[in-house]
């Protein structure tokens, strides 16, 4: 992750402006005074700066919550600062080389929004969960011309990797995200995708919670698949595709493929790694037969006035509620000029949402982003709404 090891800290006058980087305001943790965020714009990204205090000397990062998938913006927004405060800079691993002229050229990386507003319309799409290198990604947006390919992925590299290989080899029919699949499913119409790649997920085996595979999510591929659409896994995983094989045959109603050692087009570094170790590789395909309901969702992300009082808000700290249907987590409270600020996960127990809350003259709003219209953040939001009214 790019940083900067700095001597001493020091503020800026906000707002401010240096070339592309703007530095909106800045937000202190309530709770602990070795924490500190910093708003920034970028281009088209919105994301905070995170100080943080060490042992005789500070650490300058981006914050992860927010982080934006191009990794050139944060380390101009580093820069910028640093330049802008006269901060006196100790060491740092940014990059002073302008950013590479195939991710200048890239357009393929789109925000989260672009899908939530208006899904892409297409003869065909398919989907790639954690494409990692891309070798397969790329294989099949390469053959399959006429077919929409959408790849997701929250590894930075993984992701510049494959945009610079979309803008040097002219593909138009592939779009990147980086995103939490399991939300990112939610948002699908119903009956549009031809098939669902998820080759060798992280089998998280001592926290099953996270993985991509669960019941949730097979409900959710089965409803966005087309009738004979597809959803393979490839793991190398035996723990992995015992938990998977259990977790679909545990419906009703469904059909599966399974294989071992079966031999693809394409194969990643670790594949042809785990092949020469004489790994076995398994395979689950889950063949879709039926037509869904078109999807349904009821409600905004709008906010009552706010009742509470600031110090009320900041008194929320640490603090978890449930409800039928999931849960809000506020996990750290921040105080503004004119106002607060919480840091929240809300949503269901499995798939969260992760984002920040802004209060200012009672007047209540998400940042960076709305968050994803899905049915749990839905329950989530109306419960919120309810805390912040008193």
């Amino acid at each position: 992750m790019p940083h900067l090891h700095i001597e001493e800290f020091k503020e800026i006058n906000f707002p401010q402006k240096d070339n592309e980087v703007s530095f909106n305001f800045i937000a202190n943790n309530a709770k602990h005074s070795d924490e500190t965020l910093i708003s920034v714009s970028v281009e088209e990204d919105d994301f905070f700066l995170l100080v943080k205090e060490e042992e005789n000397k500070n650490l300058l990062k981006t914050d992860k919550l927010t982080r934006p998938a191009s990794i050139h913006n944060v380390h101009k927004a580093l820069l910028a600062y640093a330049d802008l405060a006269k901060l006196n800079v100790i060491s740092s691993n940014v990059p002073q080389k302008q950013k590479n002229i195939h991710l200048e050229e890239a357009t393929a990386l789109k925000h989260i929004s672009y899908f939530a507003d208006n899904f892409p319309d297409a003869t065909e799409i398919r989907i790639e969960v954690g494409f990692g290198s891309g070798r397969h990604l790329i294989h099949q947006a390469t053959e399959n011309p006429d077919v929409l390919f959408i790849g997701i992925e929250i590894h930075r590299p993984s992701i510049e990797q494959v945009l610079k290989q979309i803008t040097i080899q002219n593909l138009d029919n592939l779009l990147v995200l980086d995103y939490d699949a399991r939300l990112f499913m939610e948002l699908i119409p119903s009956n549009i995708v031809g098939k669902v790649y998820v080759h060798f997920p992280v089998p998280w085996d001592k926290k099953p919670h996270r993985r991509v595979i669960s019941t949730s999510f097979i409900q959710e591929a089965r409803r966005v698949l087309k009738v004979a659409g597809q959803l393979e896994l490839r793991t190398d995983s035996e723990n992995y595709y015992a938990y998977s094989y259990e977790t679909f045959i545990a419906f009703n109603k469904t059909t599966l493929h399974i294989n071992k050692n079966k031999d693809i087009a394409i194969s990643s570094k670790y594949e042809d790694r785990w092949k020469k170790m004489e790994k076995n590789i398994y395979d689950v395909t889950m063949i879709n037969e039926e037509d869904s309901p078109a999807l349904s969702l009821e409600g905004d992300f709008s906010f009552s006035d706010v009742k509470l009082s600031g110090d009320e808000i900041v008194k929320l700290h640490k603090k978890i509620q449930k409800f039928d249907g999931g849960f809000i987590h506020f996990e750290r409270a921040y105080k503004l000029k004119n106002g607060v600020m919480l840091r929240l996960s809300m949503g269901s127990f499995d798939r969260p949402e992760h984002l920040y809350l802004i209060v200012d003259n009672n007047s209540a709003n998400y940042f960076p982003s709305l968050p994803l219209k899905s049915k749990s953040n839905l329950l989530a939001h109306k419960f919120l709404d309810k805390v912040l009214h008193g």
